[in-house]
């Protein structure tokens, strides 16, 4: 199905990240070793055949730009569609003085004009801080099939924050909106909508004629009992990142070889599996649905029998001669020889000198650990150090 247009919101929010978003947006924290968070719902999108994606930024977001590019990664450079940034330079700062979103519709109203270009009959939106890979092409699928004036992408696993939650009937229906549950019950929404671009206008005009500006109170909430919400719910694995806390906590996930077959959704060579029906093939494997980054022309990585790396991730041009132990390593991550790093997220260029030990440790880009320096952190309060920091 081709008929689907993919918006991205991508701007600043509260900051439960500290220092990971002192230079930028949600949707550019790098994640995995190899990606951007923003990369699983644009890749999620790129694989159900969406070919025009705009991405609405707001921010500190030229860490997203000089990411995102012209798009060629995810096969999104066109002459004609493909990907739009739409970075609000000339919001409309008369709503409030410092010229931000008050929420996704009052986002939407300053593209106005770009949504009404869109060529397709569906639109699919999303926000850029959730890691998943979710099947876009099936949720159109039910979105048709049900008639819905809305579908919601949604979870049965509860949140770790202030999350939006569903209640449904027996056929799927949204009944019932709530926020900021004390004890979170129901089905937990991924912030993740497909409906018609014409209702999207639609509800856009309405609302903020109205001075509303809220998807989740104006439209889902204050709308729901003359729209037909629908729920999709996803069994996969889907991670908000909102909080430093959960970031270390999803990062450190990925180690486990299940959970990262769940989230990048790749088949496995098994011997025999081409005589099997599409049916039982269906049943038994996860399509494949890979997760596209942006190229990089860094060499492979150099591990030291010496030092060792033993359940880690580590991505193209690391240098290990150090011990290295349950850790994300992204790329160009130097580690010298007599350095011990253990459940530890170490960002592009980090440099960790000879003697320093590092216990649950998150760097940002560009960071020198000196000689013989030791930082402890603990599993449920990481030590983060900023941006281009020397300890």
């Amino acid at each position: 199905m081709n008929g689907m247009h993919g918006i991205i919101f991508s701007y600043d929010k509260e900051n439960g990240l500290r220092e990971l978003i002192e230079n930028r947006v949600h949707g550019s924290i790098p994640f995995g070793g190899d990606y951007r968070i923003i990369d699983f719902i644009l890749s999620s999108m790129v694989n159900a055949g969406v070919t025009d994606v705009g991405v609405i930024m707001h921010g500190k977001c030229q860490s997203l730009l000089d990411h995102l590019g012209s798009g060629k990664s995810w096969d999104l450079s066109r002459n004609f569609g493909g990907l739009t940034l739409l970075p609000a330079f000339a919001y409309n700062e008369q709503h409030r003085g410092d010229g931000q979103f008050r929420g996704r519709v009052d986002a939407l109203g300053s593209v106005m004009n770009y949504l009404k270009s869109i060529r397709q009959d569906y639109v699919v939106l999303s926000d850029s801080d959730t890691v998943i890979n979710a099947p876009l092409e099936d949720v159109l699928r039910r979105h048709i099939d049900t008639g819905a004036d809305i579908t919601a992408v949604c979870t049965a696993v509860p949140g770790d924050g202030q999350d939006t939650y569903f209640r449904l009937d027996a056929r799927g229906r949204i009944t019932d909106t709530a926020y900021g549950l004390h004890t979170p019950e129901g089905y937990r929404c991924l912030n993740i909508f497909v409906l018609r671009t014409e209702l999207l206008i639609h509800l856009v005009t309405e609302c903020l004629s109205h001075n509303r500006y809220s998807l989740r109170r104006d439209v889902l909430q204050g709308m729901g009992s003359r729209l037909r919400l629908q729920s999709y719910v996803y069994d996969g694995y889907a991670a908000h990142i909102s909080t430093l806390q959960n970031y270390y906590d999803r990062s450190m996930e990925l180690l486990d070889p299940a959970l990262r077959q769940a989230l990048f959704c790749r088949e496995r060579p098994v011997y025999g599996m081409e005589l099997l029906d599409t049916a039982t093939r269906s049943a038994l494997f996860c399509p494949d649905r890979p997760v596209y980054g942006k190229e990089n022309d860094s060499p492979s990585s150099y591990i030291d029998p010496e030092g060792g790396c033993v359940n880690s991730l580590a991505a193209d041009g690391c240098d290990i001669q150090g011990s290295v132990k349950n850790c994300v390593l992204f790329r160009n991550v130097r580690i010298e020889k007599g350095a011990s790093v253990e459940n530890c997220i170490l960002f592009k260029d980090t440099v960790v000198k000879k003697g320093a030990v590092l216990r649950n440790v998150i760097t940002d880009k560009y960071v020198t650990v000196g000689e013989n320096v030791t930082l402890m952190g603990h599993e449920h309060y990481p030590i983060v150090i900023a941006k281009g920091a020397t300890v």
